[in-house]
Parts: C-alpha cells; sequence; structure tokens
C-alpha cells in the first residue's frame, strides 16, 4: 500500500544550482544617483525604481501632458496625492502633486522624455537584479506541481484509511505552498515587466536656480 515512504522519496528538491546556474554575471546597478546609462545585461531580471522632483509653471497642463504620455505608453498611476496651496512657501502658497507611476520597463526610456520637459527636473535611478529570486520562484512552482501529480496519483492506490489521510494530508500543504509561490511569482513578475517612478511635481512662479539641469538617464 501506500506509505509516507513510498511518497516522500519522490518530493523534489529545491537544488540550489538550480538558481545558481542563471548567474552569469553581477551587474552594479546605479543606486542613489542619475546612473551610468548602461544597458542593462540581457536574459537577466531587473526592478527599476526612479525618484524625480520636477517644477512647473502650470501644474494641471502638466498632469494632462503626464496622463496622455502615460497612456501612450499603457502605463498607469498607482497613487495620486494633489495638495492645492494649503502649504506656503516664502510667504506665498504653492500647489503639487505626488504620483507613484508605473510604466512598462520597456518604454521607461521614451516616456523619461516627457518628463524631463518639466523644468528642473532631477532624478535617481536604482536597478535591483531579482534574477535568482525569480528562477528559484519557478524551480519550486515546478517541483510541487510534480510533487502533487505524484501525490495524485499515490491517493488512487491508497489501500488504507491511514495512507489515504497521510497523503491527503501532505496534498493539502502541497497545494498551499503551490498557491502561494504562484502568488509571489505574479508579484515578482509585475514588479519587473512595469518600473516604478515615484514623482514630486510642485507648482511655482519661478524655477529653482539650478547650476546645471539633471538629465534623465
Amino acid at each position: 500500500g501506500a506509505s509516507k515512504s513510498s511518497y516522500a522519496a519522490n518530493e523534489q528538491a529545491y537544488p540550489a544550482e538550480t538558481a545558481a546556474a542563471y548567474d552569469t554575471g553581477s551587474y552594479d546597478a546605479a543606486s542613489g544617483d542619475s546612473g551610468s546609462g548602461a544597458e542593462l545585461p540581457q536574459g537577466r531580471k531587473f526592478i527599476i525604481t526612479m525618484n524625480v522632483d520636477a517644477e512647473t509653471d502650470d501644474l494641471d497642463s502638466a498632469l494632462n501632458r503626464l496622463n496622455t504620455a502615460l497612456a501612450e505608453v499603457s502605463g498607469y498611476i498607482q497613487d495620486q496625492n494633489i495638495y492645492n496651496g494649503s502649504a506656503y512657501y516664502s510667504g506665498r502658497r504653492y500647489r503639487s502633486a505626488s504620483l507613484t507611476l508605473r510604466i512598462p520597463a520597456d518604454s521607461l526610456d521614451g516616456f523619461q522624455a516627457d518628463v524631463a520637459s518639466l523644468a528642473n527636473v532631477t532624478s535617481s535611478r536604482s536597478s535591483e537584479d531579482v534574477t535568482l529570486q525569480y528562477v528559484d520562484t519557478e524551480s519550486r512552482i515546478t517541483a510541487l506541481k510534480t510533487e502533487q501529480d505524484r501525490l495524485m496519483e499515490l491517493l488512487s492506490q491508497a489501500e488504507t484509511m491511514a495512507d489515504l489521510l497521510e497523503i491527503e494530508s501532505r496534498l493539502t500543504q502541497v497545494r498551499s505552498d503551490l498557491e502561494s509561490y504562484t502568488s509571489q511569482l505574479k508579484v515578482l513578475e509585475n514588479q519587473v515587466d512595469y518600473a516604478t517612478m515615484y514623482l514630486n511635481l510642485s507648482e511655482v512662479t519661478e524655477y529653482t536656480p539650478v547650476a546645471e539641469k539633471t538629465r534623465l538617464q
């Protein structure tokens, strides 16, 4: 009959070398500055994050332009807060907007050109290499699906109630783990596919003097 020893031996391990095989080299991503502008290595998975500060003399117009640019690249606004003159600076009111934008990673460079049309833009960009995490999660999902199939086979062959209960208990755990890792992979895929831009946009009557306008990279 089916027993713990009969199916435990079929449980799939998650060998570290599976993920290590994808480790074709490291990438020293820019962090805390505008970056070098170098292309990211092909075949790897990166989470790209940008922090952008910009000024405009017409907040409503700037937001409309941003919305148009977002629509053109199928991006979207994840969070948005607009402050309508509730704060004072140098004796006058000013308006500002704080936005969290999600932009398809392969359209980020083009979208940056639209943001760069705003005055006094400064930015920082970071790229987190999550290739090993991505591959490890995929490997765990594959292993769990294999074990699930094997357990289903053993379930149909169970000859005693003890075996049946033991296999069902393990099957419940495997299904729970599979659901968890599948959810993790979906979140990771979204983070990789869509870059995140934190944009602080201020409406001013006079642009803040800068020695040199920082170019978005």
